[in-house]
């Protein structure tokens, strides 16, 4: 059976191209009265058997204007490659093997782009959340030990604070995630993290000054144990289970150096399915997918 899933309005396009998540999505834009449509439309349908990790939506043109708007569709058919809320490529007309190509080559690409598969996570049900930000922000950060470091598995590179012990750090998702812990570790020489304030859905970027006033949804207090050893750190799951975006802010360290050090930082959690896929696998003679 082919996956191709039917948008029935611009409202529901919006579900749906949210339900893909980091998948690479392929939405053909159509009409009924198109004929180039219908000849090209079992290739598509053969084409979402052959790619079962791609997401295949038809949208109609007529049914969906303010989509078709927002994608700049002038003809019919055009085929728009979308991947994590990015385009990727636009085909206009009904030129099958283009089409398979273009498909072919952004599949291969997004595959080998795609973060590997290191083992089972050392918190059950969980995963790393760090492929699934998207932008990175601190503040104080050192020029010769910038914040980039803190996500790479090696102490020889670190985060260290600038001109004095303060560390804020911005985390925005490309989707909706659930947050249940994190790792904070640090050296043993004193510049690790003391205290951890968090903060969720800022609606604009947090500065030094409202990090100190704002009341966080949760502060957390790391032993030199904690931080040294990098244990693993729970957090208050089931007030983080709406999270698009996360600040921490690091006001101290372990033993009052002039600077902090951070050596790893790993978030714990999973993504949210807004909505249920099974809910689009519909049988013969229901609304949703093509038969």
């Amino acid at each position: 059976m082919d996956k191709v899933y039917d948008v029935e309005s611009d409202e529901d396009f919006q579900v749906k191209i949210t339900t893909a998540g980091n998948k690479l999505v392929l939405i053909d834009f159509h009409a009924t009265w198109c004929g180039p449509c219908k000849k090209i439309a079992p290739k598509f349908k053969q084409l979402s058997n052959q790619y079962p990790d791609v997401f295949f939506l038809k949208v109609d043109v007529d049914q969906c204007q303010n989509t078709a708007q927002a994608y700049s569709v002038s003809a019919m058919p055009t085929f728009v490659f979308v991947h994590r809320g990015n385009v990727k490529a636009k085909i206009r007309g009904a030129d099958s093997n283009t089409l398979e190509q273009k498909l072919a080559d952004l599949s291969q690409s997004i595959a080998s782009s795609e973060p590997q598969d290191t083992g089972p996570s050392p918190v059950p049900g969980m995963v790393d959340l760090e492929p699934y930000i998207v932008e990175k922000n601190c503040l104080n950060e050192s020029e010769d030990h910038p914040f980039k470091w803190v996500f790479e598995d090696n102490k020889d590179l670190y985060l260290e604070s600038d001109c004095d012990p303060e560390l804020l750090i911005s985390l925005n998702f490309n989707q909706v995630i659930k947050l249940h812990s994190l790792k904070c570790q640090g050296p043993s020489n004193g510049h690790a993290p003391k205290t951890i304030k968090l903060f969720i859905n800022q609606p604009s970027a947090m500065d030094f000054d409202s990090a100190r006033d704002a009341v966080p949804l949760q502060e957390l207090n790391l032993s030199s144990e904690d931080a040294s050893e990098g244990n693993i750190i729970s957090l208050k799951y089931v007030k983080l289970q709406t999270v698009n975006n996360i600040t921490l802010f690091f006001p101290d360290n372990q033993g009052d150096e002039e600077t902090t050090c951070i050596e790893r930082l790993i978030l714990y959690g999973k993504t949210v399915s807004r909505t249920n896929m099974g809910d689009f696998k519909r049988v013969s003679g229901k609304k949703g997918e093509s038969h």
